[in-house]
């Protein structure tokens, strides 16, 4: 029929910036953070007796995603050492590469916010050496433009999560995983009301693998990132100085 529209299934949640409690997304993601920042910069104090109980747990979070960042670099060189091992005894290995890949990503992005904290990323300084008046309010810009970008950047790796769970991707490659896995990561995104039905459908087979499951580290690395910015660019406005401090390599 002219001019009919035909809508996926979950089009709703594709949707950019839709309503979340009332409010567009973006309102929460954006003039909320930049506001609690103007918050943060004239009430300094307030704000750090807030903020210092959180700051302890982020910290820890910032940590613990270094920690599975090490994980699977680690598995990479095991999947390696399995492709080598396999070769010599005349065996196949289906889907090695496809898991080595896999756990790159999830290695790559699980690092970004640790390295953040650490001071491992490039940053460019040249202008905020230019003279010690400038270098504070330069750095804060450069700050919220990098907050609010990773945010942006973490809005749409979430979408590209929904839109393979809506299009039912799976994996070109010769990789599985067992059908019990993906049922465990689909209880976090169901109501517990559904979770005995999701179980009861579940399988003992390997099945190809949803696209949805690498994806996740690139989601979760992408938010931490974001958060991680906002929160260093909270405490620049706090302590007027920055708390990322890159180790000296000598």
């Amino acid at each position: 029929m002219a001019g009919a529209v035909y809508i996926l299934p979950g089009d709703r949640e594709l949707r950019d910036w839709q309503p979340f409690l009332g409010l567009p997304l973006w309102v929460w993601l954006f003039v909320f953070p930049t506001m609690f920042a103007a918050f943060c910069l004239f009430q300094r104090d307030t704000a750090t007796r807030i903020l210092r109980p959180v700051w302890r747990i982020l910290d820890r979070i910032y940590l613990y995603s270094g920690v599975l960042a090490a994980f699977f670099m680690v598995m990479i060189l095991l999947l390696i050492v399995a492709q080598m091992i396999a070769r010599w005894a005349g065996v196949t290995f289906p889907g090695s590469t496809e898991y080595a890949g896999y756990a790159m990503a999830a290695t790559s992005f699980f690092a970004l916010a640790y390295t953040l904290t650490k001071g491992g990323h490039i940053r460019v300084s040249i202008f905020l050496n230019m003279n010690r008046y400038t270098i504070l309010w330069l750095d804060v810009f450069a700050m919220l433009i990098a907050a609010a970008t990773a945010t942006y950047f973490a809005r749409y790796a979430v979408k590209t999560n929904i839109m393979s769970v809506v299009l039912n991707d799976r994996t070109q490659g010769q990789d599985f995983v067992p059908d019990w896995l993906i049922s465990f990561f689909s209880m976090f995104a169901n109501s517990p009301a559904k979770w005995g039905q999701i179980w009861a459908e579940t399988g003992s087979d390997w099945v190809y693998t949803p696209m949805w499951l690498p994806q996740l580290p690139m989601s979760f690395g992408a938010i931490l990132l974001a958060v991680a910015l906002w929160d260093h660019f909270f405490r620049l406005l706090i302590d007027r100085e920055t708390s990322i401090i890159g180790e000296a390599v000598e």
